[in-house]
C-alpha cells in the first residue's frame, strides 16, 4: 500500500488529506471517505487502507481544515462541545466546494481512475454523500451512509431533496438504537426515496448503535456488524465501480 500525507487546495484553504491505495494493478477507481464528527485520525486512515487494500484509490480529508487543520476529539463536556461546533460549522456549500477540489485533485493522480467514483460517509457525513452524489450525478455511481444523520428533515438542505438528481445506487446502513438517526426518519426517508428512482436499499443492523463500526468506539463497537458492513460496502464498490 502507498499512504501519503498532502494538501488539497480549496477556494478556502489547503485542506489536509490522507490518500491510500495499492501499490500495483492501478489504476484504481476513485472513493472519497468522508469523515465523522470526531474527525480525521488513525482509526479513520485504518479504516481507508482495508477500503484501498481491495483495489480503491481513497481520499479521506480533513473537513474542519477552515477551523482545525489538526483536530484531535478529546474527553469531556468541553470537547464534545468543540466537536458539534465544528461539526455544525459544516453545511452543503462548504461540502460540495471540498468536494470539487477531491475530485480536481484525483483527475491528475495517474494511480486514480475516475470515471466512476464511489463515496462513504459516517455519521456527520451520512447527508455528504447524498449532496456529492446529486451534485455529480454522472460522476458518482456508488454511495453508502453508515448511522447517518439528519437525512431526513424540514431543512431546505435535508439530503432526502436532492435524492432525485442521484444516478448512483445508494446504500443506507442504520443501527438499530440510535437517538441521532430515529427509526422515524429512517421511515421518512425510505417512504420519500420510493417515489423517487434512485436504486437503493436501507438496512437496519439489529443489536447495533450509533457509532457501531468504528473499533475504537468503546461500548458501541459491534464486530458482527462492523463486519457486515464492510461486505456491504466492498459489494456496492464492486458492482458499480469494477
Amino acid at each position: 500500500m502507498i499512504d501519503r500525507e498532502l494538501d488539497i487546495q480549496t477556494a478556502d484553504g489547503a485542506m489536509n488529506t490522507f490518500v491510500t491505495h495499492p501499490e500495483e494493478g492501478g489504476p484504481h477507481p476513485v472513493v472519497l471517505f468522508y469523515m465523522d464528527a470526531p474527525g480525521k485520525r488513525g482509526e479513520l486512515h485504518d479504516m481507508a487502507r482495508r477500503l484501498g487494500s481491495v483495489g480503491y484509490f481513497v481520499v479521506l480529508a480533513n473537513l474542519y481544515y477552515r477551523r482545525d487543520r489538526d483536530f484531535r476529539m478529546g474527553t469531556g463536556e468541553d470537547a464534545r462541545r468543540i466537536m458539534f461546533e465544528h461539526m455544525n460549522s459544516l453545511d452543503r456549500a462548504k461540502v460540495l466546494t471540498d468536494t470539487a477540489a477531491m475530485l480536481k485533485f484525483v483527475a491528475d493522480e495517474k494511480a486514480a481512475r475516475t470515471d466512476k467514483i464511489g463515496v462513504v460517509g459516517y455519521c456527520m457525513s451520512g447527508p455528504f454523500v447524498f449532496w456529492a452524489a446529486a451534485e455529480h450525478p454522472d460522476r458518482v455511481a456508488a454511495a453508502a451512509s453508515f448511522h447517518g444523520v439528519r437525512l431526513c428533515t424540514d431543512s431546505p438542505e435535508s439530503p432526502h431533496r436532492y435524492a432525485a438528481k442521484i444516478k448512483a445506487e445508494l446504500y443506507v446502513g442504520c443501527a438499530q438504537t440510535d437517538s441521532y438517526a430515529p427509526p422515524e426518519m429512517i421511515e421518512a426517508l425510505d417512504a420519500h426515496l420510493r417515489i423517487t428512482p434512485l436504486r437503493y436499499r436501507i438496512e437496519t443492523y439489529l443489536d447495533t448503535q450509533h457509532g457501531f463500526v468504528f473499533p475504537k468506539r468503546e461500548g458501541m463497537y459491534q464486530k458482527a456488524g462492523a463486519e457486515r458492513h464492510w461486505e456491504r460496502l466492498i459489494a456496492l464498490f464492486r458492482r458499480n465501480l469494477g
